[in-house]
């Protein structure tokens, strides 16, 4: 079935997706604790050049600044009942930047998790959870967006929760998970794991991957486990961290530099991921390192794990590892820096 997502990757092969939101409005002035989503109405200027920032880099996709903007996380800030009007907001913001790019940009609808745990660990029920994803998702798709972005999930049951009520918006769904030291989500998903629940979901995600975590060489692992199991119609995300938070002179910055970042970006790449980005940590500048990367990028051999260890940095778990990832790396590209 035709859709922007596939339209877009039919015509360039490999999608440029955008770094970090969060990041880059902590750099504006939002406040450790405050709601990101009330700026989409109090500070639209500030969003906006954060969009501006990343098609100006070289992003062919931009997720709209509504991670947390689902009625769960909204009530900490006891905003329960502004989810269509921020997540409206959200997406008018991102599709206005969009409409205006020299070349087609897609604007993709953030979802991000609601901070409970579902039934039966916790008390959060499947119906509760999909009324929650479906208010939030029929907003984004009233503001403009292309697509629904599921993103940061860890546990089995929000994700079909998530995509089931994503699905009541109409719009073609892609969901990330974020996988941990341990190579696992929070809940225990293997990278293997979670591609297979979602390929068995009613409404299928049209794009899988991994998002988060703990810098590009982790989320490397991550991508090439997911090769034991996926299939010729899977569109592969790979959204990793900008390297490793530190905590420095007062503020947290991330490790990665624009040429890790665009190393990152070939090998991922290599690894067999069709949309590539960055996620906290992430800045414009980085992403302008990767769109030259993946511009200037001859395809090579997939990647064993001993390769992007050598380029990236270590990898903390390596237990899901291909059988691929075994072997001596080839000589290919420069060394890590």
């Amino acid at each position: 079935m035709s859709h922007p997502l596939a339209d877009l990757l039919a015509e360039k092969s490999v999608l440029l997706a955008d770094g970090a939101m969060g990041t880059n409005l902590f750099a504006q002035g939002l406040m450790s604790g405050d709601s990101p989503e009330f700026w989409n109405l109090d500070h639209p200027e500030r969003v906006r050049k954060v969009h501006q920032d990343f098609v100006d880099a070289g992003s062919d996709l931009v997720l709209t600044n509504s991670f947390g903007g689902n009625r769960h996380r909204l009530k900490l800030h006891q905003a329960q009942g502004r989810v269509a009007e921020l997540n409206r907001a959200a997406a008018r913001i991102a599709r206005e930047v969009a409409d205006a790019a020299p070349r087609k940009v897609l604007v993709c609808g953030s979802i991000g998790p609601t901070g409970e745990i579902f039934q039966p660990v916790g008390v959060l029920s499947h119906e509760e959870g999909v009324e929650a994803f479906a208010e939030q998702a029929v907003a984004l798709a009233e503001g403009g967006a292309d697509v629904l972005w599921i993103e940061t999930i860890s546990a089995r049951e929000e994700l079909a929760a998530a995509v089931e009520g994503a699905a009541r918006a109409g719009l073609p769904i892609v969901s990330t998970m974020s996988f941990d030291t341990n190579g696992r989500t929070m809940m225990g998903l293997t990278p293997e794991a979670a591609l297979g629940a979602a390929h068995v979901l009613p409404v299928r995600p049209i794009g899988f991957g991994a998002n988060c975590g703990i810098g590009p060489s982790q989320l490397l692992h991550t991508i090439l486990a997911f090769r034991n199991v996926r299939d010729g119609d899977d569109i592969i995300v790979a959204k990793g961290n900008c390297g490793v938070p530190e905590y420095v002179e007062g503020a947290i910055r991330y490790s990665g530099s624009p040429e890790i970042m665009a190393t990152y970006a070939k090998l991922a790449r290599d690894a067999g991921a069709h949309i590539i980005g960055g996620c906290c940590g992430t800045t414009a500048e980085h992403v302008r390192a990767m769109r030259d990367a993946l511009d200037s990028h001859v395809p090579a051999t997939v990647p064993t794990l001993a390769e992007v260890e050598a380029l990236l940095g270590p990898i903390a778990f390596a237990g899901s590892a291909p059988a691929h990832g075994a072997e001596e790396p080839a000589r290919r590209r420069t060394r890590r820096r």
